[in-house]
């Protein structure tokens, strides 16, 4: 097993190193061949690794960044102004060849913004997207775009289609994933234009096994492997469940608390209860890839605590294990001269 380099910016999100450090070091203990670069202020960094009794060594480096991108900064000021912030030192490093992928839990808009500027897109590819899994009766569901492009063009919609499918193939290897294109109904006849078209470019594709129109109860269904939309529907969609999550998490806690009795049908029930928390405990599933561009950049929930930030480090050490990036760059090189894409 081929050593893995993570640069971690241990300053994004609600909790910053508070976090990010404790997590990282989670992971590095497991093993595994595994790298840690954590970009930051330096005594910041060193100060929180002391309070842990923790040391510097081969496998674990401080590279300095003297800024901070805030949670709700300008995404364009932070890419003109914030040249050495932690996002953008761990990005660069991405680039420079001496890490393998970077995790962020920082501002969203800034770290694609940053990532895409610096890393560039794959060819054949205009626009990056946001991807993640989700719970499913049947298992993990990838679903993307997330947020990224709010308006996006049928071309865009077949391009996640297609990387959508490779990532789930070479990470998850599960070969000839089915892909479903989120619509208002099953039928080829409903949508707007743009998703009728998009339906069209991906059923022509032969790289890509195309289900058809899906609706938004089978993403949780587990009709398909991969789900595509624009990030637009795709980030309501997500926002959604996960309202509707905690609403049902809430109400289940009120109904067992409400009396005696039902208190003590909650204690009965609790191993169950602990049961389906784990499969849908979002932690589980943090760590969104912006995928399509030239290196691995993954992004981790910005209330992260630091179970969820261990699973988007494992998220960015997976991506890399599987060579995934060339995998995908050889398959858009082989469609372009096939196709012309």
């Amino acid at each position: 097993m081929r050593e893995i380099t993570i640069a971690i910016d241990v300053m994004g999100g609600d909790h910053g190193l508070h976090v990010t450090i404790p997590a990282a070091l989670k992971c590095l203990a497991r093993g595994g061949n595994l790298n840690i670069i954590l970009v930051g202020p330096q005594d910041a960094i060193q100060a929180e690794l002391k309070r842990r009794h923790k040391k510097t060594g081969p496998r674990l480096r401080i590279r300095h960044a003297s800024e901070v991108v805030a949670m709700d900064e300008s995404p364009a000021l932070a890419l003109r102004n914030k040249k050495d912030s932690s996002m953008r030192v761990a990005i660069d490093l991405v680039k420079a060849g001496e890490a393998d992928a970077c995790v962020s839990a920082g501002n969203t808009g800034a770290l694609m913004a940053t990532a895409r500027f610096v890393l560039k897109t794959l060819p054949g590819i205009d626009r990056p997207a946001i991807a993640t899994t989700l719970p499913s009766l049947k298992g993990p569901v990838l679903m993307l775009d997330l947020g990224a492009n709010v308006d996006c063009t049928a071309e865009h919609l077949f391009q996640f289609a297609l990387m959508g499918s490779m990532l789930v193939s070479e990470v998850v290897h599960k070969p000839n994933p089915s892909v479903g294109l989120l619509n208002v109904g099953e039928e080829e006849i409903k949508g707007n234009e743009m998703v009728k078209r998009a339906a069209e470019l991906i059923r022509e594709s032969h790289l890509i096994n195309f289900y058809g129109n899906v609706e938004g109860d089978d993403i949780y269904k587990g009709t398909t492997d991969v789900v595509v939309c624009d990030g637009f529907v795709g980030n309501v969609a997500l926002k959604s469940s996960e309202g509707i999550a905690k609403m049902i998490s809430t109400m289940l806690r009120q109904e067992f608390r409400r009396n005696a009795l039902t208190k003590l049908a909650g204690l009965v029930a609790l191993p169950v209860m602990n049961a389906f928390k784990r499969q849908v405990d979002p932690r589980r599933y943090n760590g969104a890839t912006l995928l399509g561009l030239r290196g691995i950049v993954v992004k981790s929930h910005g209330g992260a605590d630091r179970f969820a930030f261990e699973h988007a480090i494992e998220t960015a050490m997976e991506e890399a294990r599987s060579n995934m990036l060339k995998r995908i760059s050889d398959q858009l090189q082989h469609l372009e001269a096939e196709e012309g894409v």
